[in-house]
């Protein structure tokens, strides 16, 4: 996508540690936040609240799917259980101060999943958030967190 960011700086999101889930009720979707190790280290050592940043190499990936109710045995349309359906989104935020010094060392991306073609293609203003499709797209919303670093997602007790 514009602005130095490729789908493959977080090949292997898959297989990352997850940091914990994030719920907008108006979003419509389910939500689970991953980091790759370099970042799950830094969480365990106390970042961001131990007033250091995360270290370049950080990443962090949000996964987005259309919420499905589950009406099989043992639940039923009265008492559903909602699970993750279709993946809707992939959204993700790389650390690194050299590549993007504008953004306070981040680089966004947001990726819109087509199901019927199993393929990605990156956000655009008709996406859900609307967004703009370079690496800075999510930096003016995670100015709201720059006492963390720019993180919004914080490191659960487990």
């Amino acid at each position: 996508m514009p602005g130095g960011l490729a789908f493959s700086e977080i090949k292997g999101y898959e297989q990352w540690q997850v940091v914990g889930p994030s719920l907008t009720e108006a979003a419509n979707v389910i939500r689970v936040i991953l980091a790759n190790p370099v970042m799950i280290k830094a969480y365990q050592e106390g970042i961001p609240g131990n007033g250091k940043p995360f270290p370049d190499g950080s990443k962090i990936v949000k996964l987005e799917w259309r919420p499905k109710k589950l009406t099989d045995p043992p639940f039923s349309a009265s008492t559903p259980d909602t699970v993750p359906g279709d993946l809707a989104q992939v959204e993700f935020i790389v650390k690194d101060s050299k590549k993007f010094p504008d953004t306070h060392g981040w680089g966004y991306g947001m990726f819109d999943y087509d199901a019927a073609s199993g393929t990605f293609a990156p956000a655009t203003k008709a996406s859900h958030p609307p967004v703009g499709h370079d690496a800075k797209c999510g930096a003016a919303c995670h100015e709201l967190a720059a006492s963390k670093d720019f993180i919004f997602t914080a490191y659960p007790k487990r």
